[in-house]
Formats: C-alpha cells, structure tokens, sequence
C-alpha cells in the first residue's frame, strides 16, 4: 500500500471517528431536550398552545379559588372585629375596713370599643354586681375610677400593674 493511499485511510478514519462523536454528542443533546420538552407537552401529546391553554384554564381557576379565599378572610377578620377578646380585670377593696381585694371591676370590649363593664362590690353581709354597657369605648353611665381603669386596660389589652388598688 502506498504512502498516500495509507494517509487518506487514516484520515477517512479519523473523520469517520469525528463524524460518529459527533453524531453521538447530538444525540445526547437532542434526548436532553427531548426530555425538556416533554414537561411542556404535559401527559398527552399534544401542541404546546393546547398546553398553554389548559394551563391558562387552570390558572383562572386557582385565581377565582383564591379570590374566594380572601374574600372569606376579609369576611372572619370583619366578624372577628366584633368579638368580645378585650379583657382587663381590676381588683381592689371598695370599703376601707376590708381587705383582700374582694371587690373587681372587669371590661370586656371588641375591636370598636364595643362590649360591657361588669363590676361586684363586696361588703361584710353582701355583694351587689352591677354591668354597664360600652359604646365606642363610652358608657353613657358615669363609669367609676375602676372601671375606667378596667376599660383602659382592655383598651391598650393589657392588664393593670400589679397592686395596682384604687
């Protein structure tokens, strides 16, 4: 064999080996994209503006299923306004020739100021329970230091410092 004849079978070789790494590199890429695109053609086989557009339907349904949701949030946040979860209890003794603080004044009032001032007053032979209603954080009762002292505390929802007698 000659000399020429051996160094184009070498490079027919080596182009052929050029060819067929090639050839597999581009299979390699087309199974990645192949696999790529599968995600978009979803379960079926289908075009990609099917696609789109179920994907599209199932969009507006999860918009209007969230549209839904806040809507009924807004709603609980409105009743949730309205529920008496203000409390503040005011201890004190109501008459000077006794102790232990049996005598309280407590507020319980929503998010308005809306809600009611129930006071009992101890004595030795009795105790007498007295409730005032709450309107805009007003009573149209004159309310006692206690009692205002109570509603203030609901109020800023916390309770009155410790020892704190009136």
């Amino acid at each position: 064999m000659s000399t020429i004849a051996l160094i184009v079978a070498i490079v027919a070789l080596l182009v052929a080996l050029g060819a067929a790494g090639l050839g597999w590199v581009a299979h390699q890429r087309h199974q990645l994209i192949q696999r790529r695109y599968a995600v978009l053609w979803g379960e079926g086989e289908a075009d990609v503006a099917t696609v789109l557009a179920q994907q599209a339907r199932r969009m507006g349904a999860e918009r209007a299923r969230i549209d839904a949701m806040e809507r009924t949030v807004a709603d609980l946040r409105g009743d949730l306004a309205q529920t008496l979860q203000h409390v503040a209890v005011v201890r004190y003794d109501a008459f000077g020739d006794m102790g232990g603080r049996m005598s309280f004044s407590a507020a319980v009032i929503d998010d308005n100021g809306d809600g009611v001032v129930i006071s009992s007053i101890h004595a030795r032979g009795e105790s007498r329970t007295y409730a005032k209603g709450i309107v805009g954080g007003g009573s149209d009762t004159a309310l006692t230091p206690e009692e205002q002292q109570a509603l203030a505390a609901a109020r800023d929802d916390s309770s009155p410092a410790p020892g704190a007698d009136t």
